[in-house]
């Protein structure tokens, strides 16, 4: 009873997910005799040699044929002497019992050599027993892949050029504009400079700064040091017109009163003198009036006399 019950444990356990049973798991099983001789069991087949003496027999007999060469195509040469080492005065390669296998370009190098020397004899041998060796004009090859998905892929590539190439119109459309904001600001920042050279100019004239009127002159440049040139000039010339206008007219400060006297050398300097205007005061008593016209209205007491009469 016991051994049935525990059959069926292990039984409900198998059935269950993931019931993989550890190394001790099974060791206590085993030693429980819950395992039994045979339900695990690795069978080996033994292999099966097969000496089938007819099947070589007709694989020798088909190595043993003497069939012509166009029909097999084979060809055992050496490989063709290396032109370009002998022409430069190079040691000659290595034959293949020399080659070194781990060498990668020596390798290839010699496969290469092989295929060539192959080709100059195959050639002449094809050409003999009137093989074709090159492609006829009208030759039609049957594509791999449809018309269809080649137009496809033709098409594709040809939207692909056109979008690299309108990308790079539009590249170097932006570089262009780029270029072009650049010029314009710099153009509108010189204009600027001259507009404010110029009212510096223009207000340095007004003050009598400066009597140069070069600034009106477009085509040139204005100086950008032509404050400093004005006051060097301002400096040896002395000063300018503005300043000597206001001397003129309001002084030159200090004493006012009594400039009009005589001194010794206004009073001796006659060459203000004019006889005819003095001869004229004299002999008409002067002039009377403004502009030197004679004043025709008469006196107040002729008016007051003249008003009685009336």
């Amino acid at each position: 009873m016991e051994f049935e019950e525990d059959e069926s444990l292990l039984d409900e356990e198998s059935e269950e997910e993931n019931s993989e049973l550890s190394d001790g798991e099974l060791q206590e099983a085993f030693s429980k005799g819950l395992l039994k001789p045979g339900m695990n069991v690795l069978v080996e087949k033994n292999k099966k040699f097969v000496n089938s003496v007819d099947g070589l027999k007709v694989c020798l007999a088909d190595f043993q044929k003497d069939l012509p060469w166009v029909e097999r195509l084979d060809l055992t040469n050496p490989p063709a002497q290396d032109v370009l080492s002998a022409a430069g005065g190079d040691v000659p390669a290595a034959t293949n019992t020399e080659l070194n296998a781990e060498d990668d370009f020596q390798r290839e190098m010699s496969f290469y050599r092989q295929a060539q020397a192959t080709v100059l004899l195959a050639l002449p041998l094809l050409n003999k027993h009137d093989i074709a060796t090159k492609r006829p004009d009208d030759y039609f090859a049957e594509m791999a892949k449809s018309d269809q998905h080649m137009q496809k892929i033709r098409q594709k590539l040809i939207s692909k050029q056109m979008n690299l190439e309108k990308s790079e119109r539009a590249k170097k459309i932006r570089e262009q504009r780029k270029f072009g904001k650049k010029v314009q600001k710099e153009v509108i920042q010189r204009r600027q400079t001259e507009k404010k050279a110029m009212l510096s100019a223009v207000k340095k004239y007004q003050k009598g700064m400066t009597d140069k009127l070069d600034f009106l002159e477009g085509d040139k440049k204005m100086d950008v040091d032509s404050s400093a040139a004005s006051k060097k000039a301002q400096n040896k010339k002395g000063p300018n017109a503005r300043r000597k206008y206001k001397d003129q007219k309001f002084g030159f400060g200090g004493k006012k009163s009594g400039k009009k006297w005589n001194t010794k050398e206004s009073y001796k300097d006659v060459s203000g003198f004019r006889a005819k205007v003095a001869n004229a005061k004299g002999e008409k008593g002067g002039r009377k009036g403004k502009g030197g016209k004679q004043n025709k209205r008469p006196g107040k007491s002729v008016r007051r006399k003249m008003k009685g009469r009336s």
